[in-house]
């Protein structure tokens, strides 16, 4: 199986159809050898000190790495030193390193979040997330892992099929978006940040185990998450379903 890279200077591939642009570029996964558009993907690169470095913008310089944005895959990588088949060198790679991702991709997607409030182009609370429903504005549904069960079945019957739905960070990571000590329920107007938002969940989502509630309640989801340790210690005893 050929791991072959390639770099951000060369010519990228191409492919049609499947929901991709013609002129998406495509990049080959150290780890399955299989090529395909870099949004699953997460760009590598070596730092100084030869230590493997995430590059989640894609915009940091130098020869880059690809890796599907799985746990499997970087347990792969990591097990078969890959990387180092990779850069053709030795590298240093943080043992942790999927534990590491999660948390930065988190991070990106609260930042997309919180950057669509600012621009007034997202609201949370049950009520508000409801009203814009009825408005056409949703992009995208975002749902918090820990959410009540009724409150995502109310807000998926009346979400368009259309609109993306996350529910990969838990109530204090979203939260920290809209700055209060937790939100469940979310959405964000259809855009350019949406999309981004999109993107990143389906790479989280590689991280992530989705969250456990009753099939007849459960959300269809692009993206899904779970509680950490952390977010529960910020929630009360039982599960609060936002109003």
């Amino acid at each position: 199986m050929s791991l072959t890279v390639v770099e951000d200077g060369d010519k990228a591939m191409t492919r049609g159809g499947r929901g991709w642009a013609h002129d998406a570029p495509e990049r080959r996964c150290i780890a399955s050898g299989e090529s395909g558009p870099t949004g699953p993907l997460i760009r590598f690169v070596l730092g100084p000190d030869d230590s493997v470095v995430p590059d989640l913008a894609g915009k940091l310089p130098g020869r880059g790495a690809w890796l599907s944005a799985d746990r499997a895959a970087v347990a792969k990588a990591l097990k078969k030193n890959l990387f180092a088949r990779a850069f053709r060198r030795p590298v240093r790679v943080a043992p942790d390193l999927a534990d590491q991702l999660e948390a930065l991709i988190a991070r990106r997607l609260v930042d997309l979040v919180a950057l669509a409030r600012k621009a007034g182009q997202a609201v949370a609370g049950f009520e508000k997330v409801r009203a814009r429903l009825g408005e056409g504005r949703v992009g995208v549904l975002v749902t918090a892992s820990d959410a009540a069960a009724d409150g995502r079945a109310k807000l998926a019957r009346i979400a368009p099929d259309h609109a993306g739905r996350i529910d990969l960070l838990d109530s204090g990571e979203l939260g920290l978006a809209f700055g209060r000590d937790f939100a469940i329920h979310a959405a964000l107007d259809a855009g350019g940040i949406a999309d981004r938002a999109l993107i990143e969940a389906g790479r989280l989502a590689g991280f992530r185990t989705p969250p456990v509630t009753d099939e007849e309640a459960r959300v269809p989801a692009r993206a899904s998450g779970k509680l950490t340790e952390e977010g529960a210690s910020r929630l009360p005893d039982k599960v609060i379903d936002e109003r």
